[in-house]
């Protein structure tokens, strides 16, 4: 964990918090063997969240470096493509392992709640406000706008704030009368 960034840091913590804490719950729930399937699809899934986290943080920072955008846009959807296509996958092979062997429920269910540990994780990080140790502005939106060393009125703006303009439009209709 030591090349990632903080943020990635941060997630992966928390999906392994979140993991064992879902874990925790079911062992609650179900007071039995049926807890140990449950607890090892959610570790399953945890770690696949973990493998999601490290090659988008990977992909950000190859991006970043790429000097065409355009490969740049191809290298992210084709990540994107294999980040979600392997957790279709993993989740498919849980459904047929359920439907063709006697696995218990338990795991399907463990492999769903494991799902979303990621998403839980994100959710903590960004209200528990982790920000002391994290790169201003990454999960804020509370940063204040840049403030320009030039103001943004105009002659005419200005004119409007000073109540000279009608003193400007009537000398212009007094030239126009004049002529």
């Amino acid at each position: 964990m030591r090349n990632l960034s903080k943020p990635s840091q941060k997630i992966i913590q928390w999906i392994i918090i979140t993991g064992a804490v879902m874990s925790l719950l079911g062992v609650i729930v179900y007071r039995s063997w049926e807890a140990v399937p449950f607890a090892l699809s959610v570790a399953i899934m945890s770690v696949v969240n973990v493998f999601k986290i490290r090659m988008l943080d990977r992909a950000v920072n190859k991006i970043t470096e790429m000097d065409d955008p355009d490969i740049g846009k191809n290298y992210v959807k084709f990540q994107y493509l294999v980040r979600y296509f392997g957790t279709v996958i993993i989740l498919l092979a849980i459904g047929l392992l359920y439907m063709y062997t006697p696995i218990p429920t338990a795991t399907v269910f463990g492999a769903i709640a494991g799902l979303f540990t990621m998403q839980i994780a994100v959710i903590i990080i960004r209200f528990m406000k982790f920000e002391e140790d994290l790169p201003p502005g990454t999960f804020s939106q509370e940063n204040p706008p840049l403030e320009s060393s030039e103001p943004n009125t105009t002659e005419q703006e200005n004119s409007l704030q000073d109540g000279s303009l009608e003193e400007t439009l009537t000398e212009a209709q007094s030239e126009e009368n004049s002529e």
